[in-house]
């Protein structure tokens, strides 16, 4: 499942910084999660970090991504051997 930011975002750029993925960034008119990357923090953590600190609870699970726990840690598995593959 990936997440999503709804519209009532803020813009208070407390989220951004908290992907360990890198999954968030300003889109147009307020942040945005790239489904490809965002895993619920999972590999990373117990909870969703971005939801974590957001003041204006505006990131739900996203009903276009829904993922079950495995393949979170299948998506986190992948991107961490990306991430270790030279350029």
């Amino acid at each position: 499942m990936a997440l999503t930011i709804t519209s009532e975002c803020i813009n208070c750029d407390v989220c951004e910084p908290e992907c360990p993925n890198q999954a968030i960034s300003m889109g147009e008119t307020i942040y945005v999660i790239d489904p490809a990357k965002c895993t619920e923090c999972v590999g990373h953590f117990d909870e969703p970090q971005c939801v974590q600190v957001c003041p204006v609870e505006c990131i739900p699970v996203s009903p276009e991504h829904i993922e079950s726990r495995e393949q979170l840690m299948v998506k986190y598995q992948l991107l961490q051997s990306l991430a270790k593959t030279p350029s």
